[in-house]
């Protein structure tokens, strides 16, 4: 091969890769130039290595967390976007995880990766997505939504305080949720990671004010704390509440803490089975 020749493609790649945070495609090594078997002979001799299958690092290995990310978005394919914790690392919200995190549209199989948490989703559209440090990625406010369904209330509630502090535009999607404690604020999580109805949280019903209601099918969900629930007197006063919330005509269920945390698939169930009548 000319000098000139491979010059030229070493510069195309460079200029490829300057873009990428450092990685490359076999489809972009192709477009430059390299037929297959010249990419094998790079990576054989340590100027292609291999980050995921049809991702190559350039130069070296050791690519920055952008070049990690930009490499499993790219490794995922057309459409793909970093979302979730990585998204939020990228953002500056969240420290960079180990696994990163990708989301397609739709529902269609694309194959695992290690090191890639690959998430589908049927409501992803263009305008969730934008670019940063030129990697694509879900914008602010579709990463917060994201998070609220996958991390615990405080952490979740830490990484919405740090987005508010970098003034990241988030819109009204990652509004607070008006609970009052934890259980509620892990319970409302539970009901956004299954894709429940959204309830009314804390609002008034005859003289109550009950933790989570779903108006349109009279259902009720009440918590119990072992704090403010676990007296004989409590006792008796849910169960007179109760009582009164049947007569007018509502279900009302009631979850511990260890519904909530250790069953929560049961608690979810009932849930949707009760609201799907």
């Amino acid at each position: 091969m000319p000098r000139e020749v491979a010059k030229r493609r070493d510069i195309a790649i460079a200029r490829i890769a300057g873009r990428q945070h450092g990685v490359i495609t076999t489809g972009q090594l192709l477009n430059a130039g390299v037929i297959s078997s010249g990419i094998s002979d790079r990576v054989a001799a340590g100027r292609l290595h291999r980050i995921h299958r049809g991702v190559y690092a350039v130069g070296h290995p050791n690519i920055s967390n952008e070049g990690r990310w930009m490499a499993a978005v790219l490794a995922v394919g057309e459409g793909a976007v970093l979302s979730h914790r990585s998204a939020a690392a990228l953002w500056r919200v969240l420290p960079p995880a180990e696994v990163t995190e990708v989301t397609i549209s739709g529902s269609a199989g694309r194959k695992r990766r290690p090191g890639i948490r690959l998430h589908r989703s049927r409501t992803l559209s263009p305008a969730d997505s934008t670019h940063q440090a030129g990697i694509p990625v879900t914008k602010p406010a579709r990463t917060l939504a994201d998070l609220r369904r996958v991390l615990p209330a405080e952490p979740f509630a830490a990484a919405l305080r740090q987005a508010e502090y970098l003034r990241l535009p988030l819109g009204e999607s990652v509004a607070p949720d008006h609970t009052r404690s934890e259980l509620e604020s892990r319970f409302l999580a539970l009901v956004r990671r299954h894709r429940l109805p959204r309830p009314d949280v804390n609002v008034r019903v005859d003289r109550f004010v009950v933790d989570f209601l779903w108006r349109p099918k009279r259902l009720i969900v009440e918590l119990d704390g072992w704090r403010s629930h676990g007296t004989p007197s409590a006792f008796e006063t849910d169960r007179a509440r109760d009582t009164r919330l049947k007569l007018l005509g509502y279900e009302v269920l009631r979850f511990t803490w260890r519904h909530v945390d250790d069953d929560g698939a049961a608690v979810v169930r009932t849930v949707r089975e009760l609201l799907g009548r």
